[in-house]
């Protein structure tokens, strides 16, 4: 047991010189600010559900750094949001333009919402046909009534 609570104590030990060190700020706090604002409009393209802001992968750290450099150049928002579009396609933006190749990123939920409902009335139809009432014959309603009397006993 002695064992056991000296290799828990060592991997408690051990734990802290795992971890990360925390990323550090911009220097220029205008400039942070700016990366935040632009960065919350990205998607994050290891996480997907994240915004490139809030995630904490590797990957998202290179792109938020290759942003500062951006805005450091003295790049515009919109030249920004250019550069990455072009690097990674519209899936890196949140809200990504309507056009023609993105009509069933845009569309393609409520499509599947629709395709869902129509299957779902089908199958409720189907099945209020299937299910018939059957009419029981003069011997069955007597023998019904006989097991229910007893069951009343």
């Amino acid at each position: 047991m002695k064992i056991i609570y000296a290799l828990m104590l060592v991997l408690l030990a051990c734990g802290g010189a795992i971890a990360k060190e925390a990323t550090q700020l911009a220097e220029d706090p205008v400039v942070e600010q700016r990366l935040i604002v632009i960065s919350e409009e990205m998607r994050c393209l290891v996480c997907q559900n994240e915004s490139l802001a809030g995630s904490r992968s590797d990957l998202a750290n290179d792109l938020r750094r290759e942003l500062r450099t951006l805005i450091k150049q003295g790049k515009t928002d919109a030249e920004i949001r250019e550069f990455m579009v072009s690097r990674y396609g519209d899936f890196v933006l949140y809200r990504p333009p309507v056009k023609p190749s993105t009509w069933l990123l845009w569309a393609g939920p409520f499509g599947l919402m629709i395709l869902g409902v129509v299957a779902l009335f089908v199958y409720l139809r189907r099945r209020s046909t299937d299910v018939g009432t059957e009419v029981l014959t003069e011997d069955e309603r007597k023998r019904a009534e006989a097991m229910l009397q007893e069951g009343e006993k």
